[in-house]
């Protein structure tokens, strides 16, 4: 193929999966006769920054407002004798892949770009592109095996409170980690926060309350991967510490944040929660027989 132009691209695209899926783009016909999907992205326009572009392509393509991390691959495809624009040519494909992430609430995926090179665009489970039963160009592939969920560490403080033969919990939002299930009040550590502060400050927000925090009674750690509020898939791991604290008797503990990871406060029986009624996460059951 020695002669023919050289046609040098570079292009920024963004892996984005969640819940077992990953969103896709579908090329037209024009680019293809037969369904070919691809990752959501494009080419970069002169003087444009990468990340600036693939959120561009990431709207135009799915309709959808994208985040992407802050690291990326770069895969490059030497392709000699193909056809662009109705010529043969000598094509170097430069393709920069980011990790990206949309809310969780985001709308179904819809193609906004007139007359673009994708004409759809859609969730599908990511085995079935690894298997083949979805028709993905080579980059999809790569990228997918190359992929690896962002790994987040979190520190977390958190609050055994009880009264009578009850404790305090409450009930995981559809915003958080482990849905529906019950937990103990409390919460990540900011910066530079003590974390018996961090305990304080979470039961206020979450349950409405003060309390006063007592001895440390557990630490606890979990691993797992999943989607986070952000929308981002993450394998996540939190270290949390349990401390002992007391609220006044005439407290009345009540939800208090809106829009959050809790969506209800509540004094749970012990024995309940022991027996395995109500569902809660390990960690609860870990500081109840600790004490």
């Amino acid at each position: 193929m020695a002669g023919l132009p050289k046609r040098q691209r570079v292009a920024a695209y963004a892996v984005i999966i969640r819940d077992g899926r990953i969103l896709l783009s579908r090329l037209s016909p024009s680019i293809t006769s037969e369904e070919l999907w691809t990752l959501p992205g494009g080419g970069l326009d002169h003087g444009e920054d990468p990340r600036d572009a693939v959120i561009r392509e990431i709207y135009e393509e799915t309709g959808l407002h994208a985040v992407v991390g802050e690291t990326a691959r770069v895969y490059s495809a030497h392709l000699p004798g193909v056809w662009r624009d109705g010529r043969r040519v000598d094509a170097h494909a430069l393709r920069i892949v980011y990790d990206g992430w949309v809310p969780i609430d985001a709308p179904e995926p819809r193609v906004v770009e007139v007359d673009g090179s994708t004409v759809e665009a859609a969730w599908k489970p990511t085995a079935d592109v690894v298997d083949g039963a979805v028709p993905v160009v080579p980059m999809v592939l790569e990228a997918v095996a190359d992929h690896r969920p962002f790994r987040h560490q979190r520190l977390g403080a958190y609050a055994l409170i009880e009264r009578d033969d009850a404790v305090l919990l409450v009930r995981i939002s559809d915003r958080g980690f482990h849905t529906g299930s019950w937990t103990l009040p409390g919460g990540g550590v900011d910066h530079g926060e003590a974390p018996r502060t961090a305990v304080v400050r979470e039961v206020r927000e979450e349950a409405g309350v003060e309390c006063e925090v007592g001895e440390l009674v557990a630490v606890h750690d979990d691993h797992f991967s999943g989607t986070a509020p952000s929308g981002r898939y993450e394998d996540f791991h939190a270290v949390a510490m349990v401390f002992a604290a007391e609220v006044p008797a005439d407290a009345d503990p009540h939800l208090s944040e809106q829009g959050g990871t809790s969506a209800e406060v509540a004094w749970v029986p012990r024995a309940r929660v022991l027996s395995g009624e109500v569902p809660v996460l390990d960690l609860v059951l870990e500081a109840l027989r600790a004490r």
